[in-house]
């Protein structure tokens, strides 16, 4: 139907809604500001109910076609969200795909969340149908040279600018890490009016952190340091911060290692599937050390925590969102070299 850059779908929804949004790719603030995009088009239209399934090993994909039979308890417009994770369906899950995207659900906006695919996913019958029949959205990461200009404009439209060494300072704290990029800006909008920002109040602002951070521990975990990913956990617990706001830095840490040790499984070149993973500098010897600990399917079963802690964390499963980030770190961090 169409293939729409992230940038254009601002004025896409403010026209009219697609039946059914498919956003591919890794990049977790792109993610994250499209949905929001799209959730806040269709709540105008008038959607007031939202769904959201999860699609994880043994996902009963009758679901899809329970919702669609089913009728709205609030609203006669409807939010439909399907992340899949792993980006494969499976064979209910690609009939499924199929089918949704042959015979969009009425009154509902159907969004589709997928990973960055690979080859065979992407030639695959399900995808071709989805691309055919929806608006697809790829997110697409920013280059290490590309960040300074995305900061600009970032902060030009908050009414503020800064000299071109602020903009490389800042791109170089954050190592190509978007979400960080984006909270330094609105920290920026928070601090100082609207105007010119001097380079000095740039760096105060950017290295006044709190003592620990979310960053630090998947450092830590990396290196394998269980000691000092104790002491992390512990500092972030008694500084207050949510259990969210650490696992989502776990996922971005953990997700590049997964597809570079899946490229290592293809035979492919270490260093090449760093650089394609956006691994570079000083990270690419800790991460060379976390591959020679952890096996692909310890990093993968490491995901699929994390997408259950998050959904203790959000009240949709029982437990302690905190001890099980807890146990999870503290597991990795102590695999010794295999």
């Amino acid at each position: 139907m169409a293939r729409l850059d992230q940038n254009q779908l601002k004025q896409h929804v403010s026209n009219k809604l697609s039946p059914i949004y498919v956003l591919a790719g890794d990049e977790p603030l792109a993610q994250s500001e499209c949905l929001d995009v799209i959730r806040q088009a269709a709540r105008k239209a008038g959607a007031d109910e939202r769904n959201s399934f999860i699609v994880e090993r043994n996902f009963n994909w009758q679901q899809i076609g329970q919702f669609s039979q089913s009728l709205s308890l609030f609203s006669s417009l409807r939010i439909l969200e399907i992340h899949i994770p792993s980006g494969k369906p499976g064979i209910d899950g690609s009939k499924a795909l199929s089918d949704l995207a042959a015979n969009p659900i009425p009154d509902t906006t159907t969004i589709i969340v997928l990973p960055a695919l690979e080859r065979e996913a992407k030639n695959s019958a399900w995808f071709n149908a989805l691309q055919d029949n929806s608006t697809l959205i790829e997110l697409k990461e920013i280059s290490p040279n590309q960040l300074p200009q995305w900061l600009k404009s970032r902060l030009a439209a908050q009414n503020q600018t800064t000299d071109e060494a602020s903009f490389a300072f800042i791109a170089h704290q954050v190592e190509g890490n978007l979400l960080a990029a984006h909270q330094e800006i609105q920290k920026l909008a928070l601090l100082y009016p609207a105007g010119e920002i001097s380079s000095e109040a740039v760096r105060e602002s950017v290295l006044n952190v709190s003592r620990y951070d979310a960053f630090q521990l998947s450092e830590a975990v990396l290196a394998g340091d269980a000691a000092r990913t104790t002491r992390i956990l512990q500092g972030l617990q008694d500084e207050g911060e949510q259990a969210v706001a650490v696992m989502n830095p776990l996922m971005w840490v953990l997700r590049p290692l997964v597809r570079i040790k899946q490229a290592e499984a293809r035979g492919e070149n270490l260093m090449n599937a760093m650089t394609n993973a956006r691994i570079y500098g000083d990270r690419q010897q800790l991460v060379k050390r976390a591959l020679a600990r952890l096996s692909l399917r310890q990093l993968e079963a490491a995901l699929q925590k994390l997408c259950d802690i998050d959904k203790t964390a959000k009240g949709v499963m029982q437990g302690d969102a905190w001890l099980e980030i807890s146990r999870l770190c503290f597991g990795l961090a102590r695999v010794r070299n295999r």
